[in-house]
């Protein structure tokens, strides 16, 4: 029995995608493929393997140190490696030992920029074909398992802001270095626009060279873009995907940053998804995740109504939404920078209050009786956020409204005036929130979500003795 099948992987359809990678790699005559997993930050990391030996990858996996998991947004390890159990008090944690990734065949895709190579997202899994519990896209899967048992499918689409820039100066002399704990200096960029013509045509054909780059290449990799506007601020733009339901996602959603980042790279731009970049007049970015529930018995939505603007399953959803947004924001708001976009009269939510058509509120309803595309706008997250961490929140905070039968009060048609739960006003807030909410640690565990708040307060904890450009420096490139 080899690893995929130990971790209860090798299903049907893992091994009938499996066959076609092996015949696209011969048909492509591909040389490389990318074997990537998303870490805690929701970054991409992994190895690059010839495409000969990728037939026994996607059997017996590829090792990696599992410091990888460990480490902060400056790449600086927070835990103990080194001693007897290691940084979690077991065996396999011992002396930066390997866990593995498990490719899953079913992400296959050609890099349209990269046309030799392939790419693959992978599950992360010990030696003997357990799930590590860090691994956030099991995290994930566990969810949308706790969901499926209460009846439900999850549907979630994506709207995303973040900017373009034209990169000046990479600051890749040797003494720009930087080593963990002390990221180097953020590059050096200039504008696309001006901004503040939001919509306008002439902004988008400012930036419509690489925004149709982009497009092209997001595109060839089959992501379900529908979308592509210009923003409020300087450089700032945003893109929609068509919904989709369960893993996928929060899959394109990584490989969708990742991929913008070096297709930018590539053609002389830089793209951040940093919430609030240190540039003058900068608009903040948000991501806005659009979700309803599917019935797995109808088939239907369940937040649909015949008479109301949303179902009781609706409602009582988004008020576990609005009860556990300061836990919450945690995973969807991660990085210290992201707080800063919690402002009144922003057309970003500064507090937990709900409504239909209002860009000012946290969860704005969108459809009305009847209609079969009824669902919720969450406005409160940023565009770093680990999408399996923000989406499997969300479930967490759904489900537990809906076994409590949970009410979210009236709408609020003065967003910045009502008196409601304020949204944290930092990192530390959200953490100290986190820490001390029970659904959130039962849908978790309790060994991530200590895990999780000990490592982000290690970035708190560095931000405090940093320099002035601390943000710049830790955000502007990695995201």
């Amino acid at each position: 029995m080899h690893l995929a099948e130990k971790a209860g992987l090798w299903t049907e359809d893992r091994q009938k995608a499996a066959r076609e990678v092996e015949r696209r790699l011969k048909a492509d005559r591909l040389s490389v493929v990318r074997l990537s997993f998303a870490d805690q930050h929701g970054i991409l990391r992994g190895k690059t393997y010839v495409a000969g030996e990728i037939a026994g990858a996607m059997k017996s996996g590829v090792g990696f140190s599992a410091t990888m998991l460990m480490k902060d947004t400056s790449h600086r390890t927070v835990f103990s490696v080194w001693g007897q159990g290691g940084a979690f008090g077991a065996k396999e944690w011992e002396g930066a030992a390997d866990v593995v990734m498990l490719p899953d065949p079913t992400t296959f895709r050609v890099l349209p920029w990269a046309p030799h190579t392939g790419w693959m997202l992978c599950d992360i899994v010990f030696a003997d074909g357990r799930p590590v519990p860090l691994g956030t896209r099991h995290l994930y899967r566990q969810s949308l398992s706790a969901l499926a048992d209460a009846g439900y499918d999850f549907v979630a689409g994506l709207e995303v802001e973040f900017h373009l820039f034209k990169l000046e100066r990479a600051r890749l002399a040797l003494e720009d270095a930087s080593q963990p704990g002390q990221p180097g200096p953020a590059p050096e960029v200039s504008l696309l626009n001006q901004g503040y013509q939001y919509l306008t045509e002439q902004r988008y054909d400012e930036m419509d060279p690489i925004l149709e780059i982009l497009r092209a290449n997001l595109a060839g990799l089959g992501l379900p873009l529908r979308s592509l506007e210009v923003e409020f601020g300087p450089s700032q733009v945003e893109f929609t995907f068509r919904a989709g339901t369960g893993l996928a996602p929060a899959d394109d959603m990584v490989l969708f940053r990742s991929a913008t980042k070096q297709i930018a790279r590539r053609h002389g731009y830089h793209a951040t998804f940093m919430c609030r970049p240190k540039i003058p007049h900068v608009m903040s970015s948000g991501w806005h995740l659009h979700q309803s529930l599917v019935d797995r018995k109808t088939g239907a939505n369940a937040f649909v109504d015949a008479k109301e603007a949303l179902s009781p399953a609706g409602l009582h959803w988004m008020a576990g939404l609005l009860a556990h947004a300061p836990a919450a924001a945690a995973f969807s708001t991660p990085t210290i920078n992201g707080y800063e976009r919690y402002k009144p009269f922003s057309l970003a939510p500064d507090r937990a209050i709900w409504a239909r058509e209002n860009r000012g509120v946290m969860v704005r309803v969108l459809g009305g009786p009847g209609d079969a595309t009824t669902h919720l706008e969450n406005r409160v997250g940023e565009p770093a956020a680990n999408p399996y961490l923000y989406m499997a929140s969300q479930i967490a905070c759904g489900l537990d409204g809906l076994k409590t039968k949970a009410d979210p009060g009236p709408s609020a048609d003065t967003p910045y005036a009502v008196d409601a739960p304020m949204l944290p006003r930092s990192l530390a807030e959200a953490l100290a929130a986190l820490d001390a909410n029970k659904p959130l640690r039962a849908a978790f565990g309790d060994f991530f979500v200590d895990y999780y708040v000990k490592l982000k307060q290690a970035e708190i904890d560095r931000f405090s003795k940093g320099p002035e450009d601390w943000e710049q420096r830790e955000y502007f490139s990695i995201f």
